[in-house]
């Protein structure tokens, strides 16, 4: 049956991509990529005589014209997309195209650039005793948000949050954080998170907006706020020795 595979391309760091996605690119007939954003070396990996498709410049009526007769042909379709395809991939309007057409497609999953983020700065987002929950969300900007999910709603909760696409309007997220979380809560802002021109700044909600601007950064980062980037924590209960569990028994 005729079929697309939706790849998730990985944050940028080309050997990031999961074995899986990287057999497939290298079988592609024809592949779709999101060139504004996935690392060019990736495409690499696509065998001599694969056309290729940089869907930054394509409509999604653009996109379907390409892969949906393709796929009709038999021929192996690879829509690649950066990091997780789940996350701001934009991937449910071309599945429903897709299925409105008679074409089958497989998701394969990819490392986001949120867990990029924190591998880059050596942190956990579900920090013992500082936070059990993280929030990914955005700034409403052209594109709206849904009622009660605002980032002024969300910082109430005080929870771990990642904020993406929005860095180019960092002075409106500051403003809407610290609704909820106090002036001193440590942020970090992370642009292009796993590639070689990764560049972050760390700081708190009192200083960071000026810091960002003052460097330059206004698109492709992140926004990393919460206490999980301080260095106070409980040691977890896992590995704790007075702690038992299925597989072990307490000591002492």
């Amino acid at each position: 049956m005729a079929k697309v595979y939706f790849v998730g391309a990985g944050p940028g760091d080309p050997e990031l991509i999961t074995l899986k996605g990287a057999r497939l690119l290298g079988e592609a007939d024809v592949l779709v990529y999101a060139g504004s954003l996935v690392n060019p070396l990736l495409l690499k990996k696509v065998r001599p005589g694969c056309l290729c498709y940089d869907s930054a410049k394509l409509t999604l009526a653009e996109v379907m014209a390409v892969m949906l007769p393709a796929a009709r042909e038999g021929k192996t379709v690879v829509r690649l997309h950066s990091g997780d395809p789940s996350i701001y991939g934009a991937i449910r309007e071309q599945l429903a195209l897709l299925e409105a057409g008679g074409v089958d497609w497989e998701i394969i999953p990819g490392v986001s650039s949120f867990t990029a983020a924190a591998a880059s700065l050596g942190r956990e987002y579900t920090l013992p005793g500082v936070s059990q929950t993280v929030i990914l969300t955005r700034m409403e900007g052209r594109t709206p948000v849904p009622t009660g999910q605002e980032i002024a709603a969300l910082a109430a909760h005080r929870a771990s949050m990642v904020i993406f696409l929005s860095v180019q309007l960092i002075e409106k997220v500051v403003e809407a954080l610290l609704e909820g979380y106090p002036p001193a809560t440590p942020v970090a802002v992370v642009q292009r998170a796993s590639w070689p021109q990764e560049r972050t700044i760390v700081g708190t909600l009192a200083d960071i907006a000026p810091r960002v601007r003052e460097v330059g950064i206004d698109r492709t980062a992140l926004i990393l706020v919460g206490d999980f980037l301080g260095d106070k924590f409980a040691l977890s209960r896992l590995y704790d020795a007075a702690f038992s569990h299925a597989f072990r028994e307490a000591k002492g």
